[in-house]
């Protein structure tokens, strides 16, 4: 039997943010036993830490969704480096974490962790029309003084600049995926003055996630490009995401900018415990 943790990320309370499964002693799974894992636990991810191959790394981390391996995710890295350190596994503080993407520094705190995403890049700008169509709004939902597009920092996302009020509104058509660049379509209303973004995240291949760390770390990137965090040094801005499915998320996240560009991204969040137990070891 394995033993698990199930964790809430991105929530300073229970049965909120995004839940994640953290399995220990996986050491002995292939890929095809810990994505059955991942699968039977059907959440946005699934953990397994595992004794790191660099030795730069203070532990490896792979990460599944129900469907594949992903190289890299912010809401694993930061949920089960949490666990790590809570259980006396790892220390508070900062860690280095391996995963498929590279080392990305963790700093562990008792309610929570941060991450540093990859290396921030911008994609093309994109046709908002087409966008706002797969998310069932109008022209006159979309920010058109932004452009969309895409962006990463780990992972790839496409983001779609809308107003405040469009974002509820939001409902994801059949061909999203069609028209999507990356993992999945983020509709964002910015509040310059508060520096809050207020978003969503549909996935490319189904679903809504309530919490997506990856997610925020490209977002860091594409205000920065778009002008709306301007400014050389770091800035610093919250995500809100998850109410409209009942998972209220908060992330806080900060980028550091120099001539127009990001340079690095993090973003973190409360981690909150909520099960443990033990699951079959699939093969037996």
């Amino acid at each position: 039997m394995l033993r698990y943790d199930v964790v809430d990320v991105f929530t300073s309370r229970a049965f909120a943010g995004n839940p994640l499964a953290v399995v220990h002693g996986g050491e002995g799974l292939d890929d095809a036993g810990m994505q059955a894992v991942a699968r039977e636990f059907n959440l946005s991810e699934t953990a397994f830490p595992l004794p790191p191959t660099d030795p730069a790394a203070d532990y490896r981390l792979r990460i599944f969704t129900p469907l594949v391996e992903l190289p890299f995710a912010g809401l694993p890295g930061i949920g089960a480096a949490w666990v790590l350190a809570s259980q006396g596994l790892l220390r508070h503080g900062p860690v280095v974490q391996q995963t498929g993407a590279g080392l990305h520094e963790v700093v562990v705190t008792p309610r929570g962790a941060t991450l540093a995403g990859g290396e921030p890049g911008i994609g093309r700008s994109l046709d908002s029309a087409p966008l706002a169509a797969a998310l069932g709004l109008s022209p006159s939902d979309v920010d058109e003084g932004i452009a969309a597009g895409a962006a990463s920092a780990g992972m790839e996302f496409t983001f779609l600049p809308v107003r405040q009020a469009a974002v509820a509104r939001a409902r994801p058509a059949p061909d999203l995926a069609d028209r999507v660049v990356g993992r999945g379509l983020v509709p964002v209303a910015f509040d310059p003055v508060g520096r809050v973004a207020r978003v969503r995240m549909f996935r490319a291949t189904g679903g809504e996630d309530p919490a997506t760390g990856s997610a925020a770390l490209a977002l860091a990137a594409w205000l920065v490009d778009r002008g709306l965090l301007p400014g050389d040094g770091e800035h610093e801005f919250t995500v809100r995401q998850g109410a409209e499915i009942d998972r209220p998320s908060t992330l806080d996240c900060w980028v550091a900018a120099v001539g127009g560009r990001a340079t690095r991204v993090r973003c973190g969040g409360g981690v909150v415990p909520v099960a443990q137990g033990r699951i079959r070891r699939p093969g037996r």
